[in-house]
């Protein structure tokens, strides 16, 4: 797959982010993908990879794993489409882990501060 980034904010086609919102946005084949940590979408992840905090505290140590990571971004997909788990991880994997700690920060901020 070529093209694929990820970036905060989105592109003229697509709603914006809102990164006061905790929002972020994947780019997969050059169309954005909105990453929204709903209540929802963060309840479906921790179902899959256990408590939320410990993720947190693996992601600060640099222990966080690449499946995790596709997990979460999936996870919180607002608008998902033909998307699967190995098509985010295969995004992730292309772009390189340093430009998906831009959106992954993002989310794991929001997942620390909540909305409040």
């Amino acid at each position: 797959m070529n093209g694929v980034q990820a970036a905060v904010g989105g592109n003229a086609n697509q709603r914006s982010s809102n990164t006061v919102r905790g929002e972020a946005s994947l780019a997969v084949a050059g169309r954005q993908y909105l990453l929204r940590p709903t209540f929802d979408a963060l309840v479906r992840a921790e179902e899959e990879f256990g408590p939320l905090f410990a993720l947190v505290e693996r992601a600060g140590e640099g222990q966080l794993r690449l499946a995790e990571i596709a997990t979460l971004f999936w996870h919180c997909l607002a608008e998902p489409g033909e998307l699967t788990h190995e098509t985010v991880g295969q995004a992730v994997l292309d772009q390189g882990l340093a430009a998906s700690a831009k959106p992954l920060r993002a989310l794991l901020g929001e997942i620390l501060k909540g909305a409040g």
